[in-house]
């Protein structure tokens, strides 16, 4: 069973900057497409970025420019570097491997609380 561990969430500041850490169990993370969604309150989970078992990266157009994903095969880690906080970036974040075939799982981590706030 493959488990993923989100850390680095917080609060701060507008214009304020966080990096978040999503670490994965097993051996799977470097053939997987990662991704980062967010969720705040009373609304859907959205899209915000993902990288692609060989780079390609994808953006939520609000946070393009702002947010950088990146990932670690070596130490089974992914990023998401996150500057120019604003208020509207207040979400409980999560990380996502993609499955690779329909027979495979999609995994979830259990998110981290990401507050912008004065």
């Amino acid at each position: 069973q493959v488990q993923l561990v989100e850390s680095g969430g917080g609060l701060v500041q507008p214009g304020g900057s966080l990096r978040l850490s999503c670490a994965a169990s097993g051996s799977i993370f470097g053939r997987r497409t990662m991704g980062w969604y967010r969720q705040a309150p009373g609304r859907e989970r959205e899209f915000v970025a993902l990288i692609s078992s060989n780079g390609y990266r994808n953006y939520l157009e609000s946070v393009k420019g702002r947010f950088t994903i990146s990932r670690d095969n070596a130490k089974n880690t992914g990023y998401l570097q996150m500057n120019s906080l604003e208020p509207e970036d207040t979400a409980v974040y999560y990380c996502k491997l993609n499955r690779v075939t329909p027979f495979e799982t999609d995994y979830w981590g259990q998110g981290t609380q990401v507050t912008v706030s004065a």
